[in-house]
């Protein structure tokens, strides 16, 4: 499975956060959106801690030169 972009999983977020808000949905589903929805929150922080690493890296190294 690919990876998705921040941005690519910020908008599946969205669509999750609609589904769960629909009166409809189960209780057994509204649970299992929110598992998934945490778990792209996990991955999603995982990835901006990535770039925020390597702009630091970077930033340090710009210093150097």
């Amino acid at each position: 499975m690919e990876e998705l972009s921040i941005e690519e999983t910020l908008k599946e977020l969205e669509q999750i956060i609609e589904k769960m808000e629909d009166r409809d949905s189960s209780l057994e589903d509204t649970f299992s959106l929110y598992e998934s929805g945490i778990k792209m929150v996990k991955a999603c922080n995982e990835k901006i801690e990535r770039v925020e690493k390597k702009i630091q890296i970077l930033s340090e190294e710009g210093q150097d030169a």
